[in-house]
C-alpha cells in the first residue's frame, strides 16, 4: 500500500475511533446526567407534595374516598411535566394515581421501605402499573413525627429515552459532520504530504538518502551545506581533508563559522545570490570555492558550498600548459617538415640528388641515432617516448639536447609510476630548455644523463644557461616561484619535487660544468 494510501486509512481510522468513542461517553454522560436531573426533579417535587398541609390532613383521617389528595395530585402532575404522582399511607395503599380506577391499591415496585420504614428521602429506578420510571420518594410525617405516608413522583424511562433519543440525533449530526470534515482534511494532508515529498515512497526516500550519501562520499571536491540558521547540516569525508577538520570530530549541527570563520556563506545566505569560482584563504591553503543558495518557493533555506584546493587546479593548469606546447611544437615541426619535404621534391625535380640525399642523411642521422641509443638505454616506451618528444622540442627550439650514451636505466621497479617520472623528466627538461634560451650568445645545450646500478635511479640534467644564485637553490621548489615575468610559471619545479619526496627521493640542485644548473634526482628502487 502506498503512504498516502497508508496514512488515509489511519488517520481515517483515528478519527473514527476517537469519535465512535467521543459519541459513547458524550451519550453516556448526558444520560446520566439527564437522568440524575428527572431523577433531582422528581424528589424535588416529591418533597414539595410531601409538605402541603391539605395532603397530611387526609392521610391523618384515611379515607381514600373523601380525600383531596387525587386532585391536588393530578393538577401539580400536569403542571410539573411528571407522569405520576402517587400519595400513599403508611400501608402504601394509593391516595393518588393518574389511573381512578387503581386508587385504593396497593403500590408497586417493592421500592417504599426506605421512606415508610426509615423516613428516607431517596430516588429510586423501579417498575410500576406504569411500565420503569424514575421516582423521587419523600416520606410524609405528621404532626407528632410519625410517618404517615409516601409521595413518590415519577417520569417513565420511556419519556426519558425518548428526550436521550432526540440528543442521540444532534449528537449525532454534529459527529457526522467531524467526521466528513475530517475525511476532506485527511485528503488534504495527504495530497500536500505526498506534494511535499515529490510524490516519493518511504522505500525510494531511503534509496534517494543512501544514493546521496555515496554521491557525496564520492566526489573528490569538499561539499558542505548549511540551513537557514547558518548551522550545518552536510559535509562530506573529502571536506574534512580539504578543510582540515578533524575526523574524529562531527560538524553536523554546528555554526558554519565555527569550522570555517572566514566563509562567505552566511552572505549568500542572506542575499541568495550565487558566488561561483571564489578564493577563500583557509589557514595555510588556498581554495577554489563555489556558493549555492539553495531556494524553496521564494525564500532561502540554506546554502551549499563546494571547495577545492587550489594548487589541485594549478597542477592541471600546468599540465594542460604543457599539453598545449607539445601541440604547438607538433604543429611547428610538421610545417617545417613540410617545407623541408617540399625542398627535397624541388631538389630530385632539378637533378640535384646527392644534395637531396645529403639532406636526407643530415636530417635523419642524428634522430636515427638518438633512436637506437635510446632503445639500448630506456626500454621502457613511456620515458624512451618522453625524452624523444623532448628531443624533437629542442631541436625545434635550436637547442642541442645530449644523451649520456653511458647511461643506463634498464630496471625501473613497477611501483614507480610511469606518470610520475615523466611528469619529473619533462619539467626538468623544460626549465633548463627555457634557461638556455635566455642565454645570450654561445652553445645552447641540454644534456641527460641516468643510470640505475646501485640502490638508487639517478638522473642528472645539466644546461648551459645562465644559472641560479647558491641562495635560490632551495627557492625555486616553493610553489609559485618563477624566475620568468610571464604569469602561469612557477608549478613546474614544485611538481618535481612533490613527486619526488613523495616517492622518498631526493632532489638537489647546483652548478654545471656547462655553466647553467645541474639538477640531480634520485630515486630509491625500493618503496
Amino acid at each position: 500500500m502506498k503512504l498516502q494510501n497508508k496514512m488515509t486509512v489511519l488517520i481515517l481510522g483515528l478519527i473514527l475511533l476517537l469519535t465512535i468513542a467521543g459519541s459513547l461517553f458524550t451519550l453516556t454522560l448526558i444520560s446520566t446526567i439527564l437522568e440524575k436531573q428527572i431523577g433531582s426533579r422528581a424528589l424535588k417535587v416529591s418533597q414539595s407534595v410531601a409538605l402541603i398541609p391539605a395532603i397530611k390532613e387526609d392521610l391523618q383521617r384515611g379515607n381514600p374516598q373523601t380525600s383531596r389528595i387525587q386532585e391536588l395530585a393530578e393538577r401539580i402532575r400536569r403542571e410539573t411535566g411528571a407522569q405520576f404522582i402517587v400519595v400513599g399511607d403508611k400501608d402504601g395503599r394509593r391516595y393518588s394515581h393518574p389511573v381512578v380506577e387503581r386508587l385504593g391499591q396497593l403500590m408497586v415496585g417493592g421500592d417504599n421501605d426506605r421512606a415508610l420504614v426509615y423516613g428516607q428521602s431517596y430516588i429510586s429506578k423501579a417498575t410500576g402499573t406504569l411500565g420503569p420510571s424514575i421516582r423521587g420518594k419523600v416520606p410524609v410525617f405528621g404532626d407528632d413525627g410519625r410517618i404517615i405516608g409516601i409521595v413518590s413522583v415519577g417520569y417513565l424511562v420511556e419519556n426519558v429515552n425518548s428526550i436521550i433519543h432526540g440528543y442521540y440525533l444532534k449528537i449525532l449530526s454534529v459527529f457526522t459532520i467531524i467526521v466528513l470534515l475530517g475525511i476532506a482534511l485527511t485528503i488534504k494532508i495527504t495530497s500536500d504530504l505526498k506534494n511535499a515529498i515529490f510524490g516519493l515512497e518511504p522505500e525510494e526516500i531511503a534509496t534517494l538518502l543512501q544514493e546521496k550519501t555515496a554521491t557525496l562520499e564520492a566526489i573528490r571536491e569538499g561539499i558542505m551545506a548549511i540551513d537557514s540558521q547558518g548551522n550545518i547540516t552536510t559535509v562530506n569525508r573529502a571536506a574534512f581533508d580539504t578543510l582540515g577538520i578533524d575526523k574524529n570530530s562531527d560538524p553536523i549541527g554546528r555554526h558554519v563559522t565555527e569550522v570555517i570563520p572566514e566563509t562567505l556563506m552566511l552572505e549568500v545566505l542572506a542575499t541568495g545570490k550565487s558566488q561561483l569560482d571564489k578564493v577563500l584563504h583557509h589557514g595555510e591553503k588556498e581554495l577554489i570555492v563555489n556558493r549555492i543558495p539553495i531556494i524553496i518557493g521564494n525564500r532561502v533555506t540554506g546554502v551549499v558550498s563546494s571547495f577545492r584546493d587550489k594548487s589541485e587546479l594549478d597542477i592541471l593548469a600546468k599540465k594542460l600548459s604543457q599539453v598545449k606546447k607539445y601541440s604547438e611544437m607538433l604543429r611547428t615541426q610538421t610545417h617545417e617538415y613540410s617545407n623541408k619535404l617540399h625542398t627535397i621534391s624541388g631538389l630530385i625535380q632539378i637533378g640535384g640528388y646527392q644534395e637531396a640525399i645529403e639532406l636526407i642523411g643530415s636530417e635523419t642521422s642524428g634522430y636515427q641515432q638518438l633512436i637506437n641509443t635510446l632503445m639500448n638505454i630506456v626500454p621502457d616506451p613511456v620515458v624512451a617516448g618522453t625524452i624523444l618528444g623532448k628531443y624533437n622540442k629542442a631541436r625545434e627550439l635550436k637547442i642541442d639536447m645530449l644523451v649520456d650514451p653511458d647511461s643506463s636505466m634498464s630496471e625501473i621497479p613497477g611501483w614507480i609510476g610511469r606518470e610520475h617520472l615523466v611528469t619529473i623528466l619533462g619539467n626538468i627538461l623544460d626549465n633548463a630548455f627555457e634557461a638556455v634560451r635566455r642565454k645570450n650568445g654561445g652553445q645552447k645545450i641540454v644534456r641527460l644523463a641516468m643510470t640505475d646500478l646501485g640502490q638508487d635511479l639517478i638522473f642528472e640534467i645539466d644546461d648551459s644557461g645562465p644559472g641560479l644564485e647558491p641562495d635560490l637553490y632551495d627557492k625555486v621548489f616553493d610553489k609559485g616561484y618563477s624566475s620568468k615575468d610571464e604569469q602561469g610559471h612557477g608549478m613546474g619545479l614544485y611538481l618535481v619535487e612533490s613527486h619526488v619526496t613523495g616517492m622518498g627521493g631526493t632532489i638537489n640542485i647546483g652548478r654545471s660544468e656547462l655553466g647553467g644548473c645541474a639538477i640531480t634526482v634520485i630515486l630509491p628502487k625500493t618503496r
